[in-house]
């Protein structure tokens, strides 16, 4: 059966090892490219929208510098945080435990969706749901995430990263938003190359703990939502 356009499907895949959620990732992007190749032997394939939490892990993007990784690899076994050189845009971020990661593996042609376009999506749906716990945030120019006081050099704090790759507008890693995030282990790097930016996260600006499973929950449905009331297939 021809997979609806309208559809997006959610799969929350809990605490999973950076490798095995790439792996993932991999096996249904790959699926859909190929089948825009026409190699496909399967009816058009589905759209995902992936959530996890990581173990400790450092992941440099292709045309990052890994400079920007401040501590020696032999120390990563000593905080128990593992690295990766990975084939997303962006520089050195950290994912782990409290964090919320989005993969949303989509075909943004189905959808109508130019590829600056998803980007500022994504953006505007942390924002969303940034908002509903009362934190204000936004864009940052010359950068891409969400950001805090982003307009104030010296307070200006990432609560999200943002990084993807594409390949015949099909999209694959995501973004990563500190929820319950142990911000210490940003120290040993400069996230995503910058030097003099501070990062923070949901529990550190309400001074508690966030139900983390209740921001997959909200964030899914606010994304979701988002990327099906864009292009063509709305409504269709």
């Amino acid at each position: 059966m021809t997979k609806r356009k309208n559809h997006i499907e959610y799969i929350d895949l809990g605490v999973m090892d950076y490798r095995q959620a790439l792996d993932y990732q991999e096996d249904l992007f790959n699926r859909i490219v190929e089948f825009k190749r026409g190699e496909g032997k399967t009816d058009r394939p589905g759209q995902y929208l992936l959530t996890c939490e990581h173990p400790h892990v450092y992941t440099l993007g292709k045309s990052g510098d890994e400079a920007n990784l401040l501590i020696r690899k032999d120390f990563l076994r000593k905080i128990k945080a593992t690295y990766y050189r990975t084939n997303r845009g962006g520089d050195i971020t950290y994912h782990g435990p409290g964090q919320v990661v989005g993969y949303p593996i989509l075909d943004l042609e189905v959808l109508g969706i130019g590829l600056k376009q998803y980007v500022t999506l994504l953006e505007d749906a942390i924002i969303d749901l940034l908002e509903t716990y009362d934190i204000i945030s936004s864009p940052m120019n010359g950068a891409t995430g969400v950001w805090l006081d982003a307009n104030h050099p010296a307070k200006a704090r990432k609560i999200c990263a943002i990084g993807i790759r594409s390949s015949r507008h099909v999209t694959m890693h995501g973004f990563a938003l500190n929820v319950n995030t142990n911000l210490d282990y940003f120290s040993y790097i400069n996230p995503c190359g910058f030097e003099t930016k501070g990062v923070t996260s949901m529990a550190g600006e309400l001074k508690e703990a966030v139900d983390i499973e209740q921001v997959k929950l909200e964030l899914s449905q606010i994304l979701i939502r988002r990327l099906l009331s864009q292009g063509p297939s709305a409504g269709a």
